[in-house]
């Protein structure tokens, strides 16, 4: 499983004078009387400190990369999207669909999140979804650039699948964070502050994350109502290119309502198989009923099968049966 689903002010003051199109920023009064009042000397900027992951970061970070060998030697991490080498049917789709959206993949027990599927009603976003990028200092700009960009095609790819408005912000009501193991294990003020009323349960979740969870995304839903309004992403910094793609295609995808994992669904990264790294032409059509306007956030899989089943039909031309 690649994933889970739980203008600045200048300091000091100028007297200016101005005649025609010259401007003096430091004169002796406008009338010329005044004393000489100096700026004073602008003292160097210190040189920014360059970042040093601790020994459990590298350690860290060595195991990913093994981990992306060992998927990559035995073909999977696929990033084709599916073929004919993976056909299914409306019937499948929608089979697929109702698994994956109709149960979380996690219940609490004990103040700790288990692996444990429990029945939900359908969630998705009913306004738009503002994805905003925040990394640690652990991060070099350049990987920070490369993602931004990654995760703004991202974003217009599933705003097209879903017809729903998703885009990239500065400040976004789904924040993605990309941090080293240091960098995660204190963030607990951080969520704290973003996500007023979190539990401890979730805190824990995030700050003691196993090393076999490579990232991790919940949603907030204050009203219980199926209509989400906020989502936390984190991905482990240390992941090589391919990996953290992957925790970013799937993360975000499931933030999106998706909340759940299934080992029938293929070709799909919402199986624990990790067959698939990238969204495939399976998963949008998940999306698309997700989001289709027959359903509504809040349906029981009781009231929303027919439909689902109908829209699987129509996505595939293959019929529900």
């Amino acid at each position: 499983m690649m994933g889970r689903a739980i203008s600045g002010w200048m300091r000091g003051r100028f007297s200016v004078c101005a005649t025609g199109v010259f401007m003096a920023l430091v004169v002796a009064g406008c009338n010329g009387t005044d004393p000489v009042r100096r700026s004073p000397t602008p003292q160097p900027r210190p040189a920014p400190v360059a970042y040093v992951p601790s020994e459990n970061s590298l350690a860290m970070a060595k195991y990913y990369v093994s981990v992306q060998r060992s998927l990559l030697t035995q073909g999977l991490l696929r990033v084709d999207g599916g073929g004919a080498d993976v056909p299914f049917t409306g019937m499948m789709l929608a089979r697929n669909f109702m698994r994956i959206a109709f149960y979380n993949e996690y219940s609490t027990s004990g103040g700790l999140y288990v692996a444990r599927e429990s029945a939900v009603h359908m969630s998705r976003w009913p306004n738009g979804v503002r994805l905003s990028m925040h990394f640690g200092a652990s991060v070099p700009e350049d990987i920070r650039n490369k993602d931004r960009g990654f995760t703004a095609r991202y974003a217009s790819r599933l705003g097209r699948v879903t017809g729903h408005p998703i885009s990239l912000a500065q400040n976004g009501n789904f924040r993605v964070y990309v941090l080293d193991e240091d960098e995660r294990r204190a963030m607990g003020p951080e969520l704290r502050r973003v996500v007023p009323g979190i539990s401890s349960t979730t805190v824990n979740a995030v700050i003691n994350m196993p090393r076999d969870t490579y990232c991790v995304v919940f949603t907030g839903d204050s009203m219980g109502s199926g209509r989400l309004q906020q989502a936390v992403a984190v991905i482990r910094a240390e992941h090589p290119d391919l990996m953290r793609k992957a925790c970013y295609h799937e993360e975000i995808a499931q933030g999106l309502g998706l909340s759940n994992d299934s080992p029938q669904a293929r070709p799909s990264i919402f199986n624990d198989d990790e067959e698939f790294g990238l969204l495939t032409t399976h998963d949008e059509m998940l999306l698309r009923i997700l989001y289709d306007p027959r359903l509504r956030p809040g349906m029981s899989a009781a009231e929303a099968r027919p439909i689902v089943t109908q829209i699987a039909a129509e996505l595939t031309g293959s019929g529900a049966v």
